[in-house]
């Protein structure tokens, strides 16, 4: 089993990035997933989760109306789009796969001018 995040880096307040978590080794298209992040010196919080039709989504209160999760699971991939980004948005974000708690190795975003 695989998850491998990519689309962190460095971006200025405001800006966006999208996230990338390319899925093997299980059946993606079946699979509830979830991002999840953690800041320096916090615990690991949802961000956000897809069912596995897509169909149902929900977000943390913090990144509603600016993150948006979504997937292919033609690509077995998962994407979140992350949009007017804040300083306190910046923490390393994880790709979760829901049922057997699946974690990729994570991908760092910071936000900062």
């Amino acid at each position: 089993v695989q998850l491998v995040e990519s689309g962190g880096g460095l971006v200025q307040p405001g800006g966006s990035l999208r996230l990338s978590c390319a899925a093997s080794g299980f059946t993606f298209r079946s699979s509830d997933m979830s991002w999840y992040r953690q800041a320096p010196g916090k615990e690991r919080e949802l961000v956000a989760a897809i069912s596995w039709t897509g169909g149902n989504t929900n977000y943390a209160d913090s990144v509603k109306g600016r993150f948006t999760i979504s997937r292919d699971n033609a690509k077995n991939t998962l994407y979140l789009q992350m949009n007017n980004l804040k300083p306190e948005d910046t923490a390393v974000y994880y790709c979760h796969e829901r049922a057997f708690g699946y974690w990729g190795q994570g991908t760092q975003v910071t936000v900062s001018s």
